[in-house]
């Protein structure tokens, strides 16, 4: 049995359904990040199992036992907000304690709690500091501290990096499992960015329209993505989505043939997935490769993009790794796109569903 177990849960805002129908189950000690574009209902989730909002239809269920009907002070959940939420009069130190004073703890439980996680997220020089003399970093970690000193069984994160710096971010998401596997907490943890999703979570929970689209290890997402709007959030560049079909074996992509994947149906018009790095691009004529004219390179990141264009118009995006990239743009202009079509993602192209994986 799951440690943390939503069932069918349903909440809506008058006539505006946010969830519906939800189903997610958690083992303990898990770390789930749950991710979609803002709007899909991720703070609503997280506030239902905090009990700061009640569910229309469903359950929620905490090491077997229903919590709908307590209230937050008893329902042993953690909860970090992603704009700190601190109080500015108070020092740093009696915002960890609020919710150890909340439930009538002694005063030196208290000052011990409060060191212990202070120490552990690092804070413990800056504990007698208001929030306004606090940098972005340390009212995030401060919050933090908050959710974590009453030890609770479940430690719900709505986008807590949000607003801190890129260095800072950086930092935490390589900080953050150490320390959630020090205090043993069970991990609801929300964000919209998908590299943090990926960088964070032993699973990764896809949610849109209401529901879970997708549940899976962040491998998974990304290499089996359940369909091409799932496939299309996840990736930077942004996948390739060509329109083909498959006639005696062979597909075309921008006139050129190629073997087809198995798991395309013949004469049915499906769509062919390509990851920008399953795409070498080449400045000599290449057997299996689409002519193509070299429109625009952009380092991103730790890769170089490049925007190929193809004779019949079709727009494909390759990357390689930045190390490879000192010699394009420079005078070049013709170049030839191989698919690695071994790689290739298959999709219906009316429903979007992926298709099994095949090899060619």
């Amino acid at each position: 049995m799951a440690f943390l177990d939503i069932a069918g849960l349903g909440k809506s805002f008058g006539k505006t359904q946010i969830l519906d129908g939800l189903d997610l189950q958690v083992e303990k000690g898990e770390f789930v990040v749950v991710f979609g574009p803002s709007g899909a209902g991720k703070t609503v989730l997280l506030r239902l199992i905090a009990g700061i909002l009640q569910p229309e239809a469903g359950d929620i269920r905490i090491g077997g036992a229903s919590i709908l009907g307590q209230g937050p002070e008893t329902r042993d959940v953690g909860m970090a907000f992603q704009n700190f939420a601190l109080y500015p009069h108070l020092p740093a130190f009696e915002n960890i304690a609020s919710p150890l004073r909340a439930r009538r703890t002694g005063e030196a439980e208290i000052r011990k709690r409060v060191r212990e996680v202070a120490e552990l997220l690092r804070i413990g020089h800056v504990l007698d500091h208001l929030p306004k003399q606090l940098s972005n970093g340390q009212k995030q970690r401060t919050a933090l501290a908050r959710s974590l000193v009453c030890s609770p069984s479940v430690l719900l994160l709505d986008d807590p990096l949000r607003n801190v710096d890129a260095k800072i971010r950086y930092e935490m998401r390589q900080e953050l499992p150490r320390l959630l596997r020090a205090v043993g907490a069970t991990v609801l943890y929300v964000t919209q960015d998908y590299k943090e999703a990926m960088a964070l979570g032993d699973r990764v929970g896809v949610l849109l329209d209401g529901r879970f689209r997708q549940i899976d290890t962040p491998a998974g997402i990304y290499g089996k993505p359940q369909d091409t709007r799932i496939a299309r959030l996840f990736g930077d560049p942004p996948i390739n989505l060509i329109e083909t079909s498959a006639q005696d074996g062979r597909i075309s992509i921008a006139g050129t043939a190629f073997p087809a994947p198995a798991a395309l149906p013949a004469g049915k018009p499906c769509l062919v997935g390509l990851r920008p790095e399953d795409v070498e691009v080449r400045f000599e004529p290449a057997e299996d490769a689409v002519p193509v004219d070299l429109e625009a390179v952009t380092p991103l990141n730790v890769r170089t993009v490049m925007l190929l264009r193809a004779a019949d118009g079709t727009e494909i995006l390759a990357s390689r790794p930045e190390d490879q990239g000192d010699d394009l743009g420079r005078g070049r202009r013709r170049a030839w796109a191989r698919p690695d079509l071994a790689r290739a993602l298959c999709f219906d192209r009316e429903t979007g569903a992926r298709l099994p994986a095949a090899t060619v």
